[in-house]
């Protein structure tokens, strides 16, 4: 069995990955069994660059997609320095990683000199969400109104702009940390928030029923702003309105809304030319993810089985597994663990084609592997089928 499973790999690279998928997909996926390893971003990092080569123009993180936005001018037009760059352009602490920073350092630099038409654009897919907090809608909301005002008349829109501030309120409200345990503490049911739903309804109908004229006005850039403002306006207040929920499927609803935007995103980017995307492997399989949380075990449909659905085969998913992350008492897998029976390999990092895989593997299947920490989510061999392809990296090594 270990000689069969050896053939089923070969040396981390894009030709490796590519020639696994029966065509060039519009959407290729990447996804990582847990974050903050700076040594899977730096194959990340590697993957798009030879991607780039091979036609890609645009890699999507897990990450803010309004603070990406100020990433993105940066690697397009040079505007801002790195260091503000990597402080105000992304979320969830991503901004401190040396390979992220070395991921916006290459693109910028990628980019000097060449037409719009040859760069590389980064995109983050992530709503404005956070594990404590949503953001408050005001930036969507605002941005949203300030496009459609500069090109259509007064009259077309459901209220003033000072009308539109004072029912934003204070953005402490929306922020509130505590409203992700205590729906009570949540702003996302309030009079002003039922109000607001209708508001952004309506400007993003707006923006869509004047799409002819705004799109004959506007550079493709700003009507693709425009666009992901509005997206993100109605699914921050839908988010903020299911915050307030009471019931139990309260948080399934809110992990379910969360990939609804991601998807919704990666759709809108795709829609532009092939884009890359890098995020966890449960945000980007084809079958139903779950995970444990609040006591309970959460399910819910990703942004990749959501985008898969649409796309079809111009969706592809190369997931990724690990062997130790030591630091984190995850030591080497058990013998009887794909995991394990990969970490055999000679490669510190490889390719596997899933489909041989499954054939060496014959009628015994490996046993799932157990994490002892919560944040690292093991391979299961039960979704080999799922994945196009895996990435296996052996170690990570002691920060």
């Amino acid at each position: 069995m270990a000689t069969d499973i050896k053939e089923t790999a070969r040396a981390f690279e894009a030709a490796a990955v590519l020639r696994l998928l029966p065509n060039r997909p519009r959407l290729l996926a990447l996804g990582e069994p847990t974050h903050g390893e700076d040594t899977l971003l730096g194959l990340r990092n590697t993957l798009f660059r030879q991607l780039v080569e091979e036609g890609y123009r645009t890699i999507a993180i897990e990450s803010d997609c309004l603070m990406g936005l100020l990433v993105d001018e940066h690697v397009t037009s040079g505007a801002g320095t790195l260091d503000e760059v990597m402080e105000h352009g992304f979320s969830h602490g991503w901004g401190a990683s040396p390979a992220n920073r070395e991921l916006v350092r290459w693109m910028r630099a990628h980019n000097e000199g060449r037409p719009a038409s040859e760069q590389v654009r980064f995109a983050g897919f992530d709503g404005p969400l956070e594990i404590a907090a949503a953001a408050s809608p005001r930036q969507a909301l605002t941005a949203l109104r300030a496009y459609l005002a500069a090109r259509l008349d007064d009259d077309l829109f459901p209220c003033t702009a000072d009308t539109l501030d004072r029912l934003l309120g204070p953005d402490e409200t929306w922020t509130e940390p505590a409203a992700m345990l205590d729906p009570a503490r949540s702003a996302g049911r309030s009079a002003e928030a039922r109000e607001l739903r209708l508001v952004a309804d309506d400007l993003a109908a707006l923006l869509d029923a004047q799409r002819p004229r705004l799109r004959a006005e506007s550079s493709p850039e700003e009507w693709h702003r425009a666009c992901l403002h509005a997206r993100t306006a109605v699914g921050l207040l839908r988010y903020h309105h299911w915050m307030a929920d009471t019931s139990p499927a309260r948080l399934n609803r809110l992990v379910g809304l969360r990939d609804q935007m991601m998807a919704d995103n990666l759709l809108a980017l795709a829609a532009r030319g092939p884009l890359f995307v890098h995020g966890h492997n449960s945000h980007l399989r084809r079958e139903q993810s779950s995970m444990p949380m609040g006591g309970q075990l959460l399910e819910w449909w990703g942004a990749g089985a959501l985008a898969s659905s649409r796309l079809g085969r111009e969706y592809a998913f190369v997931a990724t597994a690990l062997g130790t992350i030591r630091h984190q008492g995850v030591g080497t897998p058990p013998p009887d663990t794909l995991e394990g029976l990969l970490y055999e390999l000679p490669e510190e990092a490889c390719v596997v084609d899933t489909r041989r895989l499954t054939t060496a593997l014959g009628d015994t299947p490996p046993v799932p592997r157990v994490s002892p920490w919560y944040g690292y989510a093991p391979f299961d061999p039960a979704h080999l089928a799922d994945s196009d392809g895996l990435v296996f990296v052996k170690d990570m090594p002691t920060p």
